[in-house]
């Protein structure tokens, strides 16, 4: 078999992995974190995790199939692996570029919610005070 292909299957499954590992943790600790956000709404939070992980493997998977082919011929078992590291790397730093992404806009979210638990008054009003005339 061609040390070319033995690359490509490699990456392929190395990629692969990684995304399915990074994509399941980030479902599993972001859906608490999005249950917080929505004021304890779980199917809400179950949801808008769902579409996110959805999302986030469409980005990754379509990057790694797109990022497979490579115009050098591997000759030898070092170019292999220089070739896997390189490709590997580029992967890596995709997905935690995406992870960053995905927990700025959490944060964000989250942040909203808070400001707009604080503007609401601690009690409501008791009663209502006509206005004064102006002298």
């Amino acid at each position: 078999m061609d040390r070319t292909v033995i690359a490509y299957v490699i990456y392929l499954l190395v990629s692969v992995a990684l995304t399915v590992w990074v994509a399941r943790t980030l479902s599993r600790n972001g859906r608490v974190f999005l249950a917080d956000v929505l004021h304890g709404n779980e199917k809400l939070a179950d949801a808008v995790n769902h579409l996110l992980v959805v999302g986030f493997y469409l980005v990754n998977l379509g990057f790694v199939a797109l990022y497979l082919s490579s115009d050098e011929t591997i000759t030898d078992t070092r170019g292999v692996f220089e070739a896997l590291s390189t490709k590997l790397g580029v992967v890596l730093l995709v997905l935690g570029v995406m992870h960053l992404a995905n927990v700025y806009v959490l944060n964000r979210i989250r942040r909203r919610g808070a400001m707009e638990r604080e503007q609401v008054p601690p009690v409501p009003p008791q009663g209502w005070v006509a206005p004064q005339p102006q002298a």
